[in-house]
């Protein structure tokens, strides 16, 4: 019997990544196991964006924690807020534990780290289309660290928040936000207000402190 193991079904991949030689060899991999499939290839938060709204029915996104537009889990964040419906897996060569711990918390329904085989690489796909969640097996995602804890409290923001919350580690006053989001003053500042309290921090300064942990990808205490 061929690798094709998934049956007759067409499924729909982006492979988000900023190498070409990386998104070549991950389209070899995932047309050696499924025996129809339409892949996307983008090499940026942006062109993921776009393949989204243009395509109809992904089945699963692929996804570089560094390529050009993510900034760390801001990216991811977005992505899983904005498009509820498809899941992502994390592919990186990041393999430390903490990370791999909050990009599930992010809303991720795997992570394979690039150092790993075709055929694990493979094995990770198939659980996630199937509807489970692959990680590496020696990361215990029962471990509960300050990084866990503010991951759940990150991953409740909506969509709208996650901008808001990233305009305002860009410098942005509130009424410039309004501009940039076509909303009102008010709007804004209730998005902030929720941010607060869902973050359980006290001040502005201190929800940008947050944003610029998801974004470098560092944690430890935020409120302290």
């Amino acid at each position: 019997m061929e690798e094709h193991s998934v049956q007759n079904a067409v499924h729909r991949f982006i492979i988000a990544d900023d190498h070409p030689l990386f998104r070549g060899a991950m389209r070899q991999t995932i047309e050696k196991k499924f025996a129809s499939v339409k892949i996307i290839e983008a090499g940026s938060l942006d062109e993921v964006t776009a393949a989204l709204d243009r395509e109809e029915d992904v089945d699963l996104i692929l996804l570089d924690l560094s390529m050009p537009g993510m900034r760390g889990f801001s990216g991811l964040m977005y992505l899983r807020a904005q498009y509820v419906g498809v899941p992502i897996v994390v592919v990186s060569g990041t393999e430390d534990p903490t990370t791999i711990r909050s990009a599930i918390e992010f809303g991720a329904s795997g992570y394979i780290p690039k150092s790993l085989g075709i055929e694990v690489i493979q094995d990770g796909v198939s659980v996630v289309l199937e509807g489970g969640v692959w990680i590496p097996p020696d990361i215990d995602l029962n471990t509960v660290d300050e990084a866990t804890k503010m991951a759940q409290r990150l991953a409740s923001l909506t969509p709208q928040q996650v901008r808001v919350l990233m305009m305002l580690s860009q410098g942005l006053l509130n009424k410039q936000i309004a501009y940039e989001l076509s909303v009102s003053e008010a709007t804004v500042k209730a998005h902030v207000s929720a941010i607060l309290q869902k973050l359980g921090v006290e001040s502005r300064t201190q929800a940008v402190i947050a944003a610029a942990k998801i974004e470098a990808g560092q944690w430890q205490s935020i409120a302290g």
